[in-house]
């Protein structure tokens, strides 16, 4: 396990939740200190709305391919197109991992079968933001 999966596993276990686990792993790979990333990453958690939303661990891995491929070209938008592909890999590869990126299927919360834990979940993102994103 790399040193950043384990920072992403030492975050959750200080109490950020998995968006702000992941992101803040990797935050200074992309130019934006730890503050900004754990207030950035705060209304990710618990799967944006109560469980009903996509896993914070995954949202946080596309907000880390959001700032490591965005081009900030505010006057042509230029990077959209790659960053959507980014954003689709991590997606895919998590469900492919996982079964599911919805919080509340994850967690069992309607079948009573938890599919992938929170911890589980966040190790998960971490790889994915190293293999695909190459940070790490």
């Amino acid at each position: 396990m790399s040193d950043r999966v384990s920072k992403a596993l030492e975050n959750h276990s200080k109490g950020y939740n998995c968006c702000q686990s992941v992101a803040c792993a990797y935050c200074d790979l992309v130019g934006i200190k730890e503050e900004d990333m754990f207030k950035i990453g705060e209304a990710f958690g618990l799967g944006m709305g109560c469980m009903d939303g996509t896993c914070g661990a995954v949202t946080g891995a596309v907000i880390l391919a959001g700032l490591k491929n965005s081009t900030a070209n505010l006057d042509h938008p230029d990077s959209k197109g790659d960053t959507y592909k980014l954003s689709a890999a991590i997606m895919n590869n998590f469900q492919a991992k996982n079964g599911a990126t919805i919080c509340r299927e994850l967690k069992g919360a309607d079948k009573g079968k938890v599919l992938r834990s929170c911890n589980g979940c966040i190790e998960d993102a971490a790889l994915i933001v190293e293999d695909i994103l190459h940070l790490g």
